[in-house]
């Protein structure tokens, strides 16, 4: 090798040497210009037992952008379900499920619920006259109490419509909501034939009464995206062209809640081709607004309003809409507050949730406390796959942790 080449080589690895440390120095320098941008407290410093500012890994980045504010008035634990009284006990051979809120009128309380009878069949067989589902075939019940233990079962409040008609196959997933003395149930419909890839809808009933007799709507408020495509022709609701909106193949769990003049209807979507992420179930919900209760109910352009949840369980909080996120998705098991009712942030992560389809009980101050209304209501609990019961769950806020005898 000439003396020339030797020369060029050394000045290259002079070169790439110098680079190396700049792009180091460079890095820290950028590391330590985060972390003066986070502009640190030594309240914040304390709280975290933080000891070195300068060497600050992704964790602890996140926790100093956490609210100044960060505290637990929204943090709970449930306790255990308990069984209810009366004609809402366990039925074997009977479906009872997916509780709506409780109202109180005439002094006692009311709930309205998801009913059936008999087995599921599963997709296996004849879905044109077996029971798919649990809440396959269902009619809408209601049930009072004076005590919110014991129940009598009233009878039929929304039943199946005729053959042939929106919601000829099963009526369930109910939710009430009372204005100006009448009183409106929103449930999920399905026609006949439940297959796989059946995309239901929302209907809705109302009456002067809480004892009805009750008013169905001719047509559905709510239905899911029109854009997406299935391949193929065999039920299968994972094979898909395209996708298509986040609620382009189910909407579910409808609740409207009167809000700021208007009627904001809070619904789970269910999106073909639907997949499992790090979270567990793809699963979002949104919201679709009207002026009046009847609607028409228009879905907002920002849906969806959740990166996560199931069940809707959503209630009015200091002007805004506070919301239990659960099961599925990677926010799952956190309580989210909105003061729109459309943009919300998490303002509490619970250690899980053991209450499903959960019923709320409306007749509180929902001002008094975030978590005030869960104190206690009505949860559905898996008996076995064929049958559901209704169970009365509780919570109560937790502020410190104590070893026993402390």
């Amino acid at each position: 090798m000439t003396l020339k080449a030797k020369l060029l080589i050394q000045m290259l690895l002079i070169i790439v040497f110098v680079s190396c440390k700049t792009n180091t120095r460079n890095d820290s320098n950028k590391d330590n210009k985060n972390s003066a941008d986070l502009q640190i407290s030594k309240a914040q410093i304390d709280h975290l037992g933080i000891t070195d500012i300068n060497h600050l890994s992704t964790a602890s980045k996140r926790a100093l952008k956490w609210p100044a504010d960060l505290g637990n008035d929204w943090y709970i634990e449930f306790g255990g379900l308990q069984p209810l009284k009366g004609d809402l006990a366990y039925e074997e051979g009977v479906v009872r499920r997916d509780p709506s809120a409780m109202i109180k009128e005439n002094g006692k309380y009311y709930v309205w619920y998801s009913r059936s009878t008999g087995k599921c069949d599963g997709f296996g067989g004849d879905v044109e006259n077996d029971k798919v589902f649990p809440w396959d075939r269902c009619d809408i019940w209601y049930a009072t109490s004076k005590d919110g233990w014991t129940w009598k079962e009233e009878g039929i409040a929304v039943a199946r419509g005729p053959k042939g008609s929106y919601d000829d196959r099963s009526v369930f997933t109910v939710e009430i909501m009372k204005h100006e003395d009448k009183y409106y149930l929103s449930y999920q419909t399905v026609k006949s034939p439940y297959t796989v890839r059946v995309k239901n809808q929302v209907g809705l009933a109302w009456a002067d009464s809480p004892n009805g007799p009750w008013t169905k709507l001719d047509k559905p408020i709510l239905s899911p995206a029109d854009n997406g495509v299935w391949k193929g022709k065999k039920q299968n609701r994972f094979m898909v062209e395209k996708k298509g909106d986040f609620d382009s193949h189910k909407v579910h769990d409808p609740c409207i809640i009167p809000y700021k003049g208007k009627f904001y209807l809070y619904y789970k979507g269910e999106q073909m081709g639907e997949k499992i992420t790090f979270g567990g179930r793809q699963i979002r919900h949104g919201v679709a607004i009207a002026d009046k209760p009847l609607g028409p109910y228009v879905k907002s352009s920002y849906n969806p309003i959740s990166n996560s949840g199931h069940e809707i369980c959503v209630w009015p909080y200091k002007g805004g809409i506070a919301s239990l996120i659960t099961t599925d998705g990677p926010e799952k098991n956190t309580i989210q507050w909105s003061p729109d009712g459309v943009n919300f942030e998490i303002k509490s992560v619970l250690k899980g949730v053991d209450a499903h389809a959960i019923g709320l009980n409306r007749t509180v101050d929902n001002d008094k406390d975030p978590t005030e209304i869960l104190r206690w209501g009505l949860s559905h609990v898996y008996n076995s796959w064929d049958y559901q019961s209704i169970m009365r769950f509780s919570s109560e806020r937790k502020t410190e942790h104590r070893a026993p005898g402390e």
